[in-house]
């Protein structure tokens, strides 16, 4: 029987069937090489629906009902159709190039959360903050976070329907993102696009490793 974990909605499968098994699970002398990548961002900016959009798997995913204990404490007049939050982290798996296996996790928007941040960018090689231009400044602690950490990241402008479009330019000099840092205009529900975001990340996560200074 194949293993499983509970997550809030339900059931999720860790193994798929033999029809979806990649080359790595099947050849035992092509070892992946498995890398873990952060994506954070504000309340409500699209972290969810970007690791579900890019998982090959059905991702986990650990929401729960908004309640009277974020009354006054998440700002929604942007998402007034959220109804959910993440309370732990989102996980999700995507491999590349048949050998290359990036592990997605999620971090939790809200700032009650924030204590769990540590343990979830533990040995992860980058991070992929997301944007949405009608808030910017709710980047400003995701930003702050790994440049104080020194862990490589991009931002990721999520476009949503309605908000003003800018271009990544705008966004670098608002918020003051160093010249070296990827900033990329982007659609979380777009597969295609959000694979585009995973891979100049790790191109840029390549670039500020020690061995390539």
């Amino acid at each position: 029987m194949d293993s499983v974990v509970s997550d809030a909605v339900g059931v999720v499968p860790l193994v798929e069937s033999d029809e979806e098994l990649k080359p790595w699970q099947t050849d035992r002398t092509r070892p992946p090489a498995a890398t873990k990548i952060v994506i954070a961002g504000g309340f409500g900016v699209g972290k969810t629906t970007l690791v579900t959009c890019a998982s090959e798997i059905r991702p986990l995913q650990t929401e729960a009902l908004m309640t009277e204990a974020s009354e006054g404490t998440d700002d929604i007049s942007a998402t007034p159709a959220k109804r959910t939050t993440t309370v732990a982290m989102d996980f999700g798996r995507l491999t590349l190039d048949d050998d290359l296996v990036l592990y997605l996790f999620g971090t939790p928007g809200q700032q009650r959360f924030w204590f769990m941040w540590d343990d979830l960018v533990r040995g992860a090689i980058g991070a992929v903050v997301l944007a949405d231009t009608r808030r910017l400044k709710d980047c400003f602690p995701a930003l702050d976070y790994f440049e104080s950490c020194g862990v490589p990241y991009v931002v990721a402008v999520n476009h949503f329907e309605g908000s003003e479009p800018f271009d990544s330019q705008d966004v670098r000099e608002a918020l003051s993102v160093p010249a070296h840092v990827p900033v990329m205009i982007m659609d979380a529900r777009r597969r295609i696009s959000v694979i585009e975001t995973l891979l100049a990340l790790v191109a840029h996560a390549l670039e500020e490793s020690p061995e390539q200074s």
